[in-house]
């Protein structure tokens, strides 16, 4: 009888700190390539593999069950990958000499040592908690189990809720406390809601808010919290049944930091192209790391999800020894708010400003789809770029429909170095109900080749002011109706059918023009020139200098109508 084979002996101990995108990703890539690889994974939570993007509608009320958040279970992933899953269980020090970690059950306080050949960190970032008084009444959404607990408090039927911070996560809890009939205000410390856009697209989503009865308090800062208020610092009392805090999160480094592996300008661990620490042994990846910055090519902090699912396959690749690449990051996000969709990719221009960096950007309005074919809705997007080499530095996008497609389609170019003129040749797909012959990605890249080409010279609307001090002419070339429901002070109204006729209204002097969304001014400003009058377009015409203006005033704390 021929004798059992004995079993082959495991070619590594993979141990890996932090579940949920990047170290999940990370250890059923490895288990794929790797049939004999010991793969431990410690998960301080009760959960090691769950949605939470999907939280806030958890809590709301979207997803009715906390079990359609759980995408795999430790029994689950036994089965399927042979992986030894270990929840409720907390790395809290590394032996970097011993290659060793020290674990403590969250439930028991029990410490267990256990030996690793190549470590994983992926402990993510954790809420930031500011030393406010009475901030430990406040909610964090993070985990499963805080999300439980939010969800608790909701079915207890509070009537007032106050939000901490006015980001991605502050605004899709603000609608989703509203659709649970709870009456929410919004606290954001900044001129302005949801940060990453620019005050001109942000200030479309604070009227989305407002019109959804939340209450939005912008440059604001909580003082203190009581057990049924919180108080601002300039002593004003909201109520509040319900507290959120959505300020941010910081890498969770602590134990990382005291091993001695080292941290980033921004606070992550830092590492190299294949994702190792200083320790070569030692891996980290998602929100705890610093990512490469596509438009900078420095390093910041990005928290997202599919950049933890990428760097954990390319950490699981290297592992194995097969190659492995790093790619910079773009921060692509996108969040509904109510009916309203606002996405971003590449920088924003206050950022660009504050680096010193050169760039131009163009607004424009179009419509998600053929404006004959029944339902099209306007969007407002905003394209950045180096006026130099036409290089995309940034786009963001706000509307009701086709945000998605448009912002991937941009940040799909920026990542193959399609140039911003160059937007203009991409072969998308039409259809009446999806687009239009020119898509909106389409025009917008016209837009920057006619600006790129001399063309067309734009005017930024914070430079109208002191262009017709200089003695420039504003001219509205909408119709007699358009302008009579609202115009920039000042302008003169020349509608463009008349123009040719009227040409004595405008003076001697150079005319900065605009209509609309900028369409028919860049018409109108191509004729001028034609006919020897030096002629500008605004940018984005009265929609993007009003939303301007709008935007300015709420910075300024002055109420201004919506109209």
């Amino acid at each position: 009888m021929a004798a059992t084979p004995e079993a082959p002996e495991l070619t590594k101990r993979v141990v890996i700190v932090g579940g949920v995108a990047g170290g999940m990703s990370t250890a059923a890539r490895l288990r794929r390539l790797d049939a004999d690889v010991s793969i431990t994974v410690f998960e301080r939570s009760g959960h090691v593999s769950f949605a939470n993007c999907g939280l806030p509608y958890f809590v709301g009320g979207l997803i009715e069950e906390e079990e359609d958040l759980t995408l795999q279970t430790p029994e689950q992933l036994f089965d399927r990958f042979r992986l030894d899953v270990r929840i409720n269980d907390e790395v809290v020090a590394i032996d970097r000499v011993g290659h060793t970690v020290t674990t403590r059950s969250t439930v028991t306080g029990v410490e267990t040592v256990i030996a690793y050949d190549k470590l994983v960190l992926s402990m993510g970032a954790a809420p930031v908690r500011p030393p406010i008084p009475g901030y430990d009444r406040v909610r964090t959404l993070r985990t499963v189990e805080d999300a439980a607990r939010l969800a608790s408090d909701v079915d207890i039927a509070p009537s007032t809720a106050v939000v901490i911070g006015a980001g991605f996560i502050g605004l899709e809890m603000a609608e989703n406390l509203v659709g649970q009939w709870i009456d929410v205000t919004i606290v954001e410390a900044t001129p302005q809601v949801l940060p990453p856009l620019d005050p001109e697209l942000a200030i479309l989503v604070s009227d989305e808010l407002v019109a959804h009865g939340v209450h939005v308090e912008t440059r604001a800062t909580v003082a203190s919290v009581q057990e049924r208020t919180v108080t601002l610092a300039d002593g004003r009392i909201l109520p509040a049944d319900l507290v959120i805090g959505s300020i941010g999160v910081r890498p969770d480094v602590q134990f990382a930091e005291l091993a001695g592996l080292e941290l980033g300008p921004s606070g992550g661990i830092a590492v190299n192209e294949a994702n190792q620490t200083n320790d070569p042994d030692i891996y980290a990846v998602g929100d705890v790391v610093e990512k490469a910055d596509a438009v900078s090519h420095a390093t910041s902090l990005i928290a997202l999800a599919n950049i933890a699912n990428r760097q954990g396959r390319r950490v699981a690749d290297h592992i194995a020894g097969r190659p492995s690449h790093a790619v910079a990051s773009l921060g692509t996000a996108i969040v509904r708010v109510f009916d309203l969709v606002a996405a971003t990719v590449g920088w924003n221009e206050r950022r660009l400003r504050t680096a010193g960096r050169p760039f131009r950007a163009i607004h424009s309005h179009p419509f998600d789809h053929a404006t004959y074919y029944p339902g099209a809705t306007p969007m407002a997007m905003k394209l950045i770029f180096d006026p130099n080499d036409a290089r995309i530095l940034g786009a963001q996008i706000v509307g009701r429909n086709g945000v998605d497609k448009r912002i991937d389609v941009i940040a799909t170019a920026m990542a193959s170095g399609v140039t911003a003129d160059r937007l203009a040749d991409l072969e998308l797909a039409y259809a009446p109900p999806f687009s239009s012959a020119k898509d909106p990605v389409n025009l917008i890249g016209y837009m920057a080749e006619n600006v790129l080409s001399g063309d067309c010279d734009v005017v930024d609307p914070r430079e109208l002011d002191g262009l017709v001090t200089e003695g420039w002419t504003l001219l509205d070339v909408r119709t007699a109706e358009e302008y009579a429901e609202g115009a920039i002070p000042g302008s003169r109204n020349v509608p463009i059918d008349s123009l040719r006729d009227h040409l004595d209204a405008l003076g001697n002097g150079p005319v900065v023009v605009y209509c609309e969304v900028g369409q028919r001014a860049h018409t109108a400003t191509a004729l001028l020139r034609e006919l020897g009058i030096k002629a500008r377009n605004l940018d984005g015409g009265y929609q993007t200098w009003s939303a301007s203006m709008r935007a300015q005033a709420q910075a300024e704390s002055v109420a201004v109508p919506t109209s």
